[in-house]
C-alpha cells in the first residue's frame, strides 16, 4: 500500500500536498504552525484536514507495521507464499490483516487442535475433498484407542471440528460473512427481566429493532450504555440459512459424497466459531463509527462555544446559585480581577430574598456593574427569577445572561484556581469562572478539561483517550487562531499556544513576574526553556497589543516582518502608524506584488489581512448573546409563541436552545427546516442565535418541543 497515495485519495488533495505536510510534520512543526505560517508549501490545507491527515498517517504507518509483523512471522513459520504476501500487502484495513493471519495465529488449545493430536487431519481432509465411496470404511483406519478415538462417531466429529476451524479460519468467508452482517442483519434489544427501569432512562430499547446499516450513532451509543448498565440484553439476527449456504457453495462440491458430514461442521463452524466473533467485529466498528461521530459533533460544538463572543468593557457580577448552601456572589472588573465576594440565601431553606436583593443593589451600585451572570446550574431558575424582579423593581440599567457553568466546579477545585484565589472557597472561584465566562469565554474555558464543558453526547462512554486528544486539538485550534496575549494570559491559556510545553507557559508567567511586561516579542527569546524552534512555533500567535512594534500585536510572523515592513514602505506609511485600514484597496496585483517581495502570495494576503485591522478578534464575527432583563416560566408559554433563543447544545437528533426558561427547548432534526436535514450542524452551531416556534409543551416532564421551519 503505497501511504502517500491512500492520504491523496481519501482527502482529496495532491500528492504534493500530502509529501510537504508530512516533511514539516517530520521536522517538528505544529499543526496551528503549518496551517498559519507554511501556506504555501501545504496549499493552504486548514487545521481540520491537516489533523485529520496527521491522525490518517498514524493509523496507516500502523496498519504497515502490523503487516510486516504478520508476513515475518508467517514467515517463520515456513507457509509465506507469493499470493498470502500479496493479499497482506493489499490488505486495506487491521481487520483484513487479522483474518488473513488466523490461520497462523498460535491458538489456545481447542477442539481443533485436540483433533490433530488425535491424528485425525488426514481424515478431515478426506472429508473435505468428498471423492470418497465409503466413508465408514476409511474412518475406520483412524480408530485408535492409544490415542482416544474409540468409535467412527468419536473419529469423524474430530474431523468436523478441524474443518469447522478451517472455515472459521477462512479469510474470504470471514469478509463476506462480515459485510453481508452489516448489510443485512438486525440489531435488537431487549430489556432485561430483573431490571427495573423506572426512570424510564431505556424505554425505546425495551423491544427494539432497528437494521445495522441505518442505526444513528447517538442510538448505538444509548443501547451500549443500557447494556453496560445491565439494563439491556443486545444481539445481532440475521438470515442464518442464507449464510450458511453461501458457506456450503464455497466448500461443499456438487458432486461431494460427504455432504451430510460437511453441512454438519459447517454449521458448527458458523454457530460456534464465526458468528460470535463477527457479532464482536460488528458491535465494535458500530461502537467506534459512532464515537468518532459523536466525538465530531462535540467538536464542532466546543469550538463555537470557545470561540464565542466576548462581551467587554463590563464589570460583571457573577452567581454561582444553589440551595443549601446559598448563592456564591463574585464581582469582577473589566480585566476579570475579583473586586469584592459574599453568599445570599434568596431561596430555600432561608428564603432571604429582601436581603439577598438588598447586598446585590448595594453592591451593583459601589461597583458600578452593567451586567450580570448567573450560572444554569442549581437553583438557577429561581435566582434569575430574584435578578429579575430586581431589574424591575428598582429600574436597573443592567441585564443578565444564563451561562453555562458546566466544568466551573472543576476549575474551583483545581490546582490554578486555588493559586489565582488561594484565600477564597471553591464556591466563589466558581462565581468568578462563571462571570469570566462573559468577559471572554475562551481564556475561562481552557482551564478546564475540554470533555467537562458539556456540550456533546455520551461523552462520558467513549474512548477517553482518543477524545481527550480530538478536544485538546480543537482547543488549541480555536487558541492560535484567536492569539494570546502574553502579558495578561493564564498558564492554562499559553499552553495551548504552538509549541509551548507547559514547564515553559509557567516560566513565562515567572518573567512577566520579575521583569515586567514583555515589550516585544524577541523579548520571548529570554524566556528560560524557550528555544529557537520553540519560538518559531509560538512567536506568531503571541500578541504584545502595547508593544513597541505595530507588528507585535499582529498574526505576522517574525520571520515575515521584513516583507511588512517593505510593503508599509511600498504604499507610503510611516513605520509607527497604528492602523492600515485601506492598506487593500491600494494594492491591485498581489500575484506580482508577492513576485516582487520575494514572498508567497498566500502569506502575503494574510500579511495584507492582519495589517488592515492589527490585533483584530476573530471573535467578533460571532453572534452577539441575547442579554435577557425578564424571565418566563414554563407556564408562560403557549403553543405558537414565537421566540428567540440561544443554541446550547447540537447533537445527532437535534438542537437544544435556552428560550429564556430553565429547560432548554429540544428542536427535533425534522423540524429545523422546510427539507431533509442529516444533521443538525448543516443548520445551526452553538451560540447561533435563532428564531423558534413553540409546538409542544409538557410542563409536568418539563419538555418543551420547537421548531425552526417557516420561521
Amino acid at each position: 500500500m503505497d501511504i502517500i497515495q491512500t492520504l491523496c485519495a481519501e482527502l482529496g488533495i495532491k500528492k504534493e500536498q500530502v509529501e510537504n505536510t508530512l516533511k514539516l510534520i517530520n521536522e517538528g512543526n505544529t499543526i496551528p504552525f503549518i496551517a498559519r505560517y507554511r501556506k504555501e508549501l501545504t496549499g493552504g490545507l486548514n487545521d481540520e484536514i491537516l489533523r485529520d491527515l496527521d491522525e490518517r498517517l498514524t493509523y496507516l504507518n500502523n496498519l504497515a507495521d502490523r503487516k510486516e509483523q504478520v508476513i515475518s512471522l508467517i514467515e517463520e513459520l515456513e507457509q509465506l507464499t507469493p499470493e498470502l504476501k500479496e493479499d497482506i500487502e493489499n490488505a486495506q484495513t487491521l481487520t483484513a490483516v487479522e483474518d488473513l493471519y488466523l490461520p497462523y495465529k498460535s491458538k489456545k488449545r481447542t477442539r481443533a487442535t485436540v483433533a490433530k493430536e488425535k491424528g485425525l487431519e488426514e481424515l478431515a481432509m478426506i472429508i473435505l475433498q468428498g471423492n470418497v465411496l465409503d466413508i465408514d470404511e476409511i474412518t475406520n483406519r483412524f480408530i485408535d484407542p492409544e490415542k482416544g478415538v474409540l468409535t467412527l462417531e468419536e473419529a469423524i466429529s474430530g474431523a468436523s471440528d478441524i474443518i469447522a476451524e478451517m472455515v472459521s479460519d477462512n479469510a474470504v468467508y470471514r469478509g463476506k460473512i462480515r459485510e453481508t452482517t452489516f448489510e443485512q442483519g438486525l440489531l435488537v434489544t431487549k430489556l432485561k427481566e430483573d431490571y427495573q427501569d423506572d426512570k424510564e432512562l431505556f424505554t425505546m430499547y425495551h423491544d427494539y429493532v432497528e437494521p445495522i446499516k441505518s442505526i444513528p450513532s447517538h442510538r448505538i451509543l444509548a443501547i451500549n450504555r443500557g447494556e453496560n448498565e445491565k439494563a439491556l440484553a443486545v444481539k445481532i439476527e440475521i438470515d442464518v440459512d442464507s449464510i450458511l449456504n453461501y458457506l456450503y457453495n464455497q466448500v461443499i462440491s456438487d458432486e461431494s459424497k460427504t455432504k451430510e458430514i460437511l453441512e454438519n461442521a459447517i454449521e458448527d463452524s458458523y454457530k460456534r466459531l464465526i458468528s460470535p466473533s463477527i457479532e464482536r467485529d460488528v458491535r465494535n466498528e458500530l461502537t467506534d463509527s459512532a464515537q468518532e461521530g459523536a466525538i465530531e459533533v462535540f467538536k464542532k460544538n466546543l469550538y463555537q462555544l470557545l470561540m464565542a463572543r466576548p462581551i467587554k468593557g463590563h464589570t460583571v457580577l457573577g452567581l454561582d446559585p444553589g440551595f443549601r448552601t446559598g448563592c456564591k456572589v463574585a464581582v469582577i472588573d473589566e480585566m476579570g480581577k475579583k473586586l469584592a465576594s459574599t453568599v445570599i440565601y434568596p431561596t430555600m431553606p432561608r428564603n432571604e430574598v429582601e436581603k439577598s436583593k438588598n447586598i446585590l443593589i448595594n453592591l451593583i451600585n459601589e461597583h458600578n456593574i452593567t451586567l450580570v451572570a448567573i450560572g444554569n446550574g442549581t437553583a438557577s431558575r429561581e435566582t434569575e427569577k430574584l435578578v429579575a424582579d430586581m431589574i424591575k423593581e428598582f429600574s436597573l440599567k443592567i441585564h443578565y445572561v444564563i451561562v453555562n457553568e458546566a466544568g466551573a466546579s472543576v476549575y474551583s477545585a483545581s490546582k490554578l484556581a486555588t493559586y489565582e484565589f488561594p484565600n477564597d472557597d471553591v464556591g466563589t472561584r466558581s462565581a468568578v469562572s462563571i462571570a469570566r465566562r462573559l468577559q471572554d469565554p475562551l481564556a475561562e474555558l481552557v482551564k478546564i478539561e475540554p470533555k467537562a464543558i458539556g456540550v456533546g453526547q455520551y461523552q462520558h462512554d467513549m474512548n477517553q483517550k482518543r477524545l481527550e486528544e480530538s478536544l485538546s486539538g480543537v482547543v488549541e485550534s480555536a487558541v492560535n487562531e484567536v492569539g494570546v496575549d502574553i502579558n495578561t494570559a493564564s498558564p492554562s491559556l499559553l499552553h495551548y499556544v504552538s509549541g509551548i510545553k507547559k514547564n515553559v507557559s509557567e516560566n513565562i508567567i515567572l518573567y512577566r513576574e520579575e521583569n515586567g511586561a514583555f515589550k516585544n516579542r524577541q523579548e520571548i527569546k529570554n524566556v528560560k526553556g524557550l528555544g529557537p524552534k520553540m519560538f518559531e512555533q509560538c512567536a506568531g500567535f503571541l500578541r504584545i497589543p502595547d508593544g513597541e512594534n505595530i507588528l507585535d500585536r499582529t498574526g505576522v510572523h517574525p520571520e515575515s516582518y521584513s516583507v511588512a515592513q517593505k510593503l508599509i514602505e511600498k504604499i507610503g506609511y510611516a513605520e509607527d502608524v497604528t492602523s492600515f485600514e485601506e492598506i487593500r484597496s491600494m494594492i491591485y496585483d498581489t500575484q506580482e506584488l508577492a513576485q516582487e517581495l520575494e514572498v508567497g502570495e498566500m502569506t502575503l494576503l494574510d500579511i495584507i489581512k492582519e495589517l488592515e485591522k492589527p490585533g483584530r478578534d476573530p471573535r467578533e464575527d460571532m453572534p452577539n448573546q441575547i442579554l435577557n432583563s425578564e424571565v418566563l416560566e414554563i407556564e408562560d408559554l403557549q403553543i405558537g409563541m414565537r421566540l428567540q433563543g440561544t443554541v446550547r447544545n447540537v447533537v445527532d437528533f437535534g438542537v437544544f436552545v435556552d428560550i429564556g426558561v430553565h429547560q432548554d427547548g429540544l428542536v427535533h432534526v425534522s423540524q429545523l427546516a422546510n427539507r431533509f436535514v442529516k444533521h443538525p450542524l448543516e443548520i445551526v452551531s452553538v451560540g447561533d442565535i435563532v428564531d423558534v416556534a413553540v409546538i409542544s409543551l409538557n410542563v409536568k416532564a418539563k419538555k418543551i418541543g420547537l421548531t425552526m421551519k417557516d420561521l
